[in-house]
């Protein structure tokens, strides 16, 4: 049954991560947000809607190492897996002003949990100036954004009714709420069964599971060569879950910090994270060959976590 509850809730991840993504990007079509906003704003937080309710219920039932863990590791399968794959299937091309805020952002959210990791215990208080920090991103997000123009095309698929957009909102946090529970529960009875660590099972299993939503929004975007939804999903998700999951976690319940994520994943998603921005302010494309690079880097960090 543990098996059943894993895939069943992967699989509810996955639907419920599309649906939510289509209504809300059905209903952003209103406010004629840009693209790249849209990736980093509307689909790149909802696809991370998972790791949220994945990160609360964990820590909320006393697994902190699944709750980071899920975060840690989603952020460095985003930047090595699905950017990765994404640039293998269409290279990623992404430049101006806006990029260079937002992977600003993501190193800073990064770089902002090494004091708050050191502590040993996540609190309120870091939680509160996490989630702040969130806030005061997305204002300042949509402010410099509000003028740019948002083509239809880069909306394809998503609902034109706001009706129709809400149907697909609810239904896809039901199956979110859902997937989550069977997916936390599935892995923390699988990880005692096999002796595995609650950290590693969160920092691999559960943390891919809750990243389908982006793969298949990023994978979608590639394959419409729309690099700016594809890499804006993945940047945008990562500065959501630092700030805006761990953030809202730690508020709902303190959070203990292992130490392997102080002295081991999070050096990595510090690396991996300066990696791709250097890659995105510096070279005109990322291509397939870094892609294959990222996606057999991310193979040595699985089986290097299990130690």
């Amino acid at each position: 049954m543990d098996y059943i509850y894993l895939l069943g809730g992967i699989v509810a991840l996955f639907l419920g991560g599309e649906a939510l993504v289509r209504g809300s990007v059905g209903i952003a079509r209103r406010f004629a947000m840009p693209p790249l906003l849209i990736g980093l704003t509307v689909v790149g937080f909802g696809t991370s809607t998972p790791e949220l309710l994945v990160s609360v219920g964990a820590a909320w039932r006393g697994a902190p190492d699944i709750a980071l863990g899920n975060v840690v590791g989603s952020n460095i399968a985003n930047i090595l897996l699905i950017v990765g794959i994404s640039a293998m299937v269409w290279p990623i091309r992404v430049m101006g002003d806006t990029l260079r805020r937002d992977t600003a952002v993501m190193m800073a959210a990064a770089l902002a949990l090494v004091p708050i990791f050191a502590m040993g215990l996540m609190g309120r208080p870091a939680g509160a100036i996490l989630f702040a920090a969130l806030i005061a991103y997305l204002v300042w997000a949509y402010r410099q954004s509000r003028n740019q123009l948002v083509a239809a095309d880069d909306l394809d698929g998503a609902p034109t009714s706001t009706g129709v957009s809400l149907v697909w909102v609810v239904g896809g946090l039901v199956l979110l709420m859902v997937g989550a529970r069977f997916l936390v529960d599935g892995a923390v009875a699988i990880a005692r069964d096999f002796g595995l660590s609650e950290a590693f099972i969160g920092l691999t299993i559960v943390a891919v599971g809750t990243s389908l939503p982006e793969l298949a929004t990023s994978l979608i975007a590639a394959l419409r060569k729309q690099s700016e939804i594809a890499i804006g999903n993945i940047i945008g998700s990562n500065i959501f879950n630092i700030l805006g999951i761990l953030g809202l976690t730690a508020v709902i319940t303190p959070v203990p910090v292992a130490s392997r994520f102080l002295m081991f994943d999070l050096p990595i998603l510090i690396a991996v994270s300066t990696i791709l921005t250097g890659l995105l302010l510096l070279r005109p494309r990322i291509g397939r060959g870094i892609g294959l690079v990222f996606v057999l880097a991310y193979a040595l960090y699985i089986w290097a976590a299990q130690g």
